[in-house]
């Protein structure tokens, strides 16, 4: 039997998770849950990543010892897998944790031994946020990736040589281009490792949260060397020692396995450029047959916003899972499966996606209660009513009318499995989640057709009533199976509902699908609404009313809340919904009279250049027509110099000058951000317009 061993990441948990961090933790549920189907001996590993200098300065805000404030944020994430129904998970933790401690020595006795760490003085800015050193320059700069202020800090600690693994890298994800995915997010990481890479610390001397140093009890272990080295403690890892799951799980001992890390794109960098090279330090002194293998993939997914804008607690909109579960069920709906059917079939994964309350009751009526419970509900009804409750036997005769014959071929093909293999399980192994709901939905949709059409419950022809109700019954009954890893609790009781007998746990996918059709006179259960149809304007209300309650709940003593400033605010604050108003996808308006504050100017690029050290900017010379503006644009990755020059660009013309790793920059060149990487397109004229000209 293959391996399989998958990964969420380790959560950090500086604060309660949200409906963020439940998105890749369902995902890799229904990915876990599909791979059992499929005959995978699955380890499925989450866990908490507890050091590091956020946490303990959380801690001594909260004014609780750091040690007690990880316990309980460790155990919102467990409390919240056990609501969402998460299956047969290993959990890992970094503090405390004996094990784990063993392991990353290992990990570091292994690198010092290869020569790929030394002790040297830094001097710098820190991000405490990303827990990363951003820049050798003293002048503050904002970090890369998160875009806060980073610290001024000056300390000697432990660097590991990271620049000594730029070519093996690139290696690795030319000839595995699977190790990365989807493919646009392998393309941001090559580009970034092939900008050239700087060594990095691996130790904190200042902070004593976290695993001593081996051999300096003056240092303490930087978090992601840390962090990442739990993806082998969680499966029994511990440097010498190595348990038998570690063996299989990892190092393929009984034969084929896969490792895949499932992560949010914000900390890429860290896996597919960090985590690969630790390993490859670790391997280099073992011999070839006790070498670790690097993982297969990290898929890195995109980020959900609320109503187009990114959750934030400051503006009030940061939505948790809890009251929407609690919400759904309120009206009987099964609220886990409706909030893990709408997060997987709303966007394409990998790819930024938008969460609206509206939206999810939009897609649950449509998709689960009109197209797959209206189905359900009629087919079992006149099962019931026709045939005593029993699937017919029939010869096949298909009611007249030509639409119900031109249904007829493919729904046969769908009830009998012969084009599922290519059609959807083939996109689950791509992760493309939307796109395999989508294949079984408009299979779906072809079957409510079908039995439109056919109108069973005005048909006297028993024969042809049969037909159109067995077919029905065997398309519900493989919607079931294959929806299973998506709709755990929705799916079983359709299932049930079918006359099955058989746990759908225990079911095995295969290449096609060669599940037996049903037996003559098999016995359906009665009809129970699956998904029961939701009062929109009643729905939305309860969820409003339970999201409020939630955060006055978890609201502490004293506290005061930000609303967002979208939100209607009238006299007494008290009496508005904490919940923001739905963000329009256009911003706000504004008067003519704002637009005008802004001095927009056309201006030639007549020069171009790198800034020292920032591997982002490039150092623009603008002629405006009255003078030439020095300006720092953040286009380097994507505009080489030499195709600037001579370009006409539109110049934030007074806006206020400021400084960015130590270059002054005095306006701003106006760009487009295209994709779900935010690619600067610079916008420009097809027409010849002088320079300095002021667009209104």
């Amino acid at each position: 039997m293959s391996a399989f061993y998958l990964t969420t990441p380790i959560y950090y948990p500086n604060a309660r998770p949200h409906v963020g961090s439940a998105y890749t933790t369902i995902v890799c549920d229904v990915i876990a849950r599909y791979k059992r189907m499929c005959g995978y001996d699955v380890a499925f590993l989450t866990g908490t990543d507890e050091h590091g200098e956020k946490l303990q300065r959380a801690a001594d805000a909260a004014g609780v010892p750091v040690e007690r404030f990880v316990a309980e944020k460790r155990e919102l994430f467990t409390a919240l897998w056990r609501r969402l129904g998460i299956s047969d998970y290993r959990f890992v933790h970094t503090s405390q944790n004996p094990a784990h401690r063993e392991a990353v020595w290992w990990m570091i006795r292994q690198a010092q031994r290869a020569g790929y760490i030394e002790k040297k003085k830094y001097e710098g800015r820190y991000c405490i946020f990303d827990e990363r050193y951003v820049s050798d320059s003293t002048d503050p700069v904002n970090c890369d990736i998160c875009g806060r202020p980073a610290e001024l800090i000056s300390e000697e600690n432990y660097f590991f040589k990271l620049s000594a693994f730029q070519d093996r890298l690139l290696n690795l994800y030319g000839e595995h281009r699977e190790f990365v995915q989807p493919d646009f997010r392998m393309n941001e990481v090559k580009s970034f490792v092939k900008g050239g890479l700087r060594d990095i610390s691996i130790s904190r001397r200042r902070l004593k949260w976290g695993i001593p140093w081996p051999g300096d009890d003056e240092q303490v272990v930087y978090v992601w060397y840390d962090a990442l080295t739990s993806y082998l403690t969680g499966i029994g890892f511990e440097g010498e020692k190595r348990s038998k799951d570690f063996e299989k799980y990892w190092m393929g001992a009984d034969g084929p396995t896969e490792v895949v890390h499932m992560i949010g794109k914000d900390i890429l960098r860290f896996h597919a450029v960090y985590w690969p090279a630790f390993l490859m330090a670790a391997n280099d002194p073992l011999p070839e047959a006790e070498k670790l293998p690097l993982p297969k993939t990290i898929f890195a997914h995109g980020w959900i916003y609320y109503e187009q804008d990114k959750m934030s607690k400051s503006k009030g909109n940061v939505v948790y899972p809890e009251p929407i579960v609690g919400g759904l069920d309120f009206f009987g709906a099964p609220g886990n499966d409706a909030l893990r059917y709408y997060l997987l079939r709303e966007a394409p994964f990998g790819q930024d996606t938008s969460f609206s309350y509206e939206a999810l009751i939009q897609r649950y009526n449509s998709d689960l209660a009109n197209d797959v419970g209206n189905l359900a509900n009629r087919t079992l009804t006149l099962l019931q009513s026709r045939f005593g409750g029993r699937i017919p036997t029939t010869s096949g005769s298909n009611p007249s009318g030509s639409e119900g014959e031109l249904h007829e071929a493919e729904l046969h093909a769908f009830a009998s499995g012969l084009t599922l293999p290519e059609d959807s399980d083939r996109r689950l192994d791509r992760c493309d989640f939307s796109g395999f709901l989508e294949v079984i939905w408009h299979h779906v949709a072809n079957e409510n057709r079908y039995f439109t059409v056919a109108h069973p419950w005005a048909n006297d022809d028993a024969e042809q009533v049969a037909t159109v109700l067995r077919h029905a019954a065997q398309a519900l009954r493989k919607v079931a199976a294959l929806t299973y890893p998506v709709l755990p609790l929705a799916a079983p009781t359709l299932w049930q509902q079918l006359g099955e007998g058989q746990p759908l746990d225990g079911v095995r996918r295969g290449e096609p699908l060669t599940w037996e059709e049903f037996p003559d006179g098999a016995v359906v259960g009665k009809p129970v609404p699956i998904f029961p149809r939701l009062d929109k304007a009643k729905t939305l209300a309860k969820l409003h009313e339970l999201a409020e309650a939630d955060r006055e709940r978890s609201q502490p003593k004293g506290a005061t809340v930000t609303v967002s400033s979208e939100m209607p605010q009238s006299a007494n604050p008290s009496s508005q919904p904490l919940t923001p108003a739905p963000r329009p996808l256009i911003p706000e308006k504004i008067t003519i009279n704002d637009f005008a504050k802004i001095d927009l100017r056309v201006g030639q690029i007549l020069s171009a250049e790198s800034i020292p050290g920032a591997k982002k900017l490039l150092k623009v010379m603008v002629d405006i027509g009255t003078e030439v503006r020095q300006v720092c644009a953040g286009i380097a990755e994507y505009y080489q110099p030499e195709q600037l020059v001579g370009m006409k660009v539109v110049l934030v013309a007074n806006l206020e000058p400021r400084k960015l790793r130590g270059v002054e920059s005095n306006g701003m060149i106006v760009a487009a951000s295209v994709g779900d990487d935010g690619r600067p397109v610079l916008a420009t004229f097809n027409e010849e317009v002088p320079n300095g000209a002021r667009l209104k």
